[in-house]
């Protein structure tokens, strides 16, 4: 059976009309696999070389055993982000004579088929077999080996059952993320916590205690069991409907939204889009790494200019606005014939989308006020950019969606993805990014830099006050290319 299921996958593939396409993908995708497996096996193989000039004063043994938790940390970070959940069409086997267990194990062990389950084996094998088998003998090799094998099944079905999880609840994935971001700050930020020394208090165990490779045993078994019956309690689509029709609730119950009636609504609906699929989900996890990015700058003594602290606030307070919103209204692509025939406002639409950035660009605000550390200045710089973002470039996104006709598909991830991807995105950024610095350039040239910042904080405030006048215009606008733009998003 397992045959027949590898045969339709494959007849399917071969007999989309996107096969080309998808073919040259996997070709590029199979050729940097192979670049990467090739460094990661030099790293694997000069290991002990790396560890040596890293800790010279050091028995090698110690620092490996330190750095191999360490690497699986950040592999569970990789995997939330670029691992893509196995799927099988279940729909057309339910009827047939095949088990239930049957289906949902051909599922869950096909997702041990990733590149990253390789990783792990071929960087810390070499150093095993090279270093610690002529000292420690096969039996501390095997529960090594064994190790790394439980962490490596634990970790591949933890970032599959988080991300099955999200699709539901998008909090589910920030919330992940988040405990993950927080666990390597805790270490190489605030030092509360040592993860290289927790590391070692198990692998360095496994020296003297060989019986601990129970551990991982039991975590990656524990973590497929888990996934087995996730996956066969909502194999069938009517578990899922009733599942979500009894925790349903209205997006109009997010608090700060209900206020704003149907336009809450719809951001709400919105939100739920950029949480619960791949690659809007990814646009909003970027712009949460990027709250670091004020410590580039302010901790150089090189960057100290204001122009800097534009740079950065725009980039901080706006970088959702400019990433996610380069693709509006591709976002809708797959339901926008719906958008054009629905009862929906359009005017309460373009509200939405501005009521929908500036809850963001709000939030990413507040999150960039412990900047303050580095002066009120920076603070205040922050906030006239957060005025910028959601005055103006708000309205510059929204003008350009009227002349973005390429669709997107929500369901695929963010890495190497070039749908969507046009010249309409690379002209977009650029009065973006390049605007402020117009206002701004010539009073810093003057040495008046005071008046530019106030100057664009005017600008900005002016678009926010103006914006029912705005969003006339964008709907004017809109109403001359709508079917311009529902015939790019139809072509797949």
């Amino acid at each position: 059976m397992v045959t027949s299921f590898i045969s339709h996958e494959l007849k399917a593939f071969w007999r989309s009309k996107n096969t080309g396409k998808s073919i040259a993908i996997r070709v590029v995708m199979g050729l940097l696999i192979l670049y990467l497996f090739i460094n990661v096996l030099a790293a694997g193989f000069f290991l002990d070389k790396i560890l040596e000039q890293l800790y010279p004063n050091e028995e090698l043994v110690i620092p490996f055993c330190g750095i191999i938790l360490i690497y699986f940390l950040f592999d569970l970070l990789m995997r939330l982000q670029f691992q893509e959940l196995p799927t099988l069409r279940v729909q057309p086997y339910l009827h047939l004579p095949i088990t239930r267990n049957f289906l949902v194990k051909y599922l869950a062990l096909s997702a041990s088929l990733s590149v990253f389950n390789l990783w792990p084996f071929v960087l810390f094998l070499p150093f095993v077999f090279k270093v610690i088998a002529p000292d420690s003998g096969a039996i501390i090799v095997l529960a090594f080996v064994v190790s790394i094998a439980g962490f490596t099944v634990f970790n591949n079905y933890l970032a599959l059952y988080l991300k099955r999880k999200s699709n539901i609840n998008g909090w589910v994935f920030l919330i992940s993320a988040a405990v993950l971001a927080l666990i390597i700050t805790g270490d190489y930020l605030w030092h509360i916590i040592s993860l290289r020394a927790i590391s070692y208090a198990f692998f360095g165990k496994l020296l003297t205690m060989p019986a601990m490779v129970l551990l991982p045993v039991i975590l990656g078994l524990a973590m497929y069991y888990l996934n087995f019956l996730y996956l066969k309690q909502n194999l069938y689509l009517e578990d899922l409907t009733a599942h979500k029709v009894s925790s349903y609730k209205s997006s109009t119950d997010i608090p700060f939204l209900s206020r704003f009636g149907s336009v809450g609504d719809l951001a709400a609906n919105e939100i739920k889009l950029v949480l619960r699929n791949k690659r809007s989900r990814s646009a909003l996890v970027m712009g949460l790494f990027f709250m670091f990015y004020g410590l580039i700058f302010y901790s150089n003594s090189h960057y100290h200019g204001d122009g800097y602290k534009v740079f950065a606030g725009m980039f901080m307070t706006g970088i959702f606005i400019i990433n996610y919103g380069q693709f509006m209204f591709g976002w809708q692509a797959s339901h926008f014939d719906g958008l054009l025939v629905n009862k929906i406002s359009f005017a309460d639409f373009i509200k939405a989308k501005y009521l929908l950035f500036t809850t963001i660009s709000t939030v990413f605000f507040i999150l960039t006020t412990p900047y303050v550390y580095f002066g009120w200045r920076v603070l205040i710089t922050h906030f006239i950019m957060y005025l910028w973002n959601i005055g103006v470039n708000t309205t510059m996104v929204l003008y350009f969606a009227n002349r973005n006709f390429k669709r997107l598909d929500l369901s695929k991830g963010a890495a190497f993805n070039w749908e969507g991807v046009g010249a309409t995105q690379w002209i977009l950024s650029l009065p973006l990014m390049i605007t402020p610095f117009v206002i701004y350039g010539p009073f810093a040239l003057l040495k008046h830099p005071n008046i530019g910042l106030a100057l664009i904080a005017a600008i900005g405030l002016a678009g926010v006050l103006t914006r029912n006048y705005w969003v006339k215009v964008l709907e004017t606008d809109y109403r001359t290319k709508r079917y311009q733009i529902a015939e790019g998003f139809r072509n797949k």
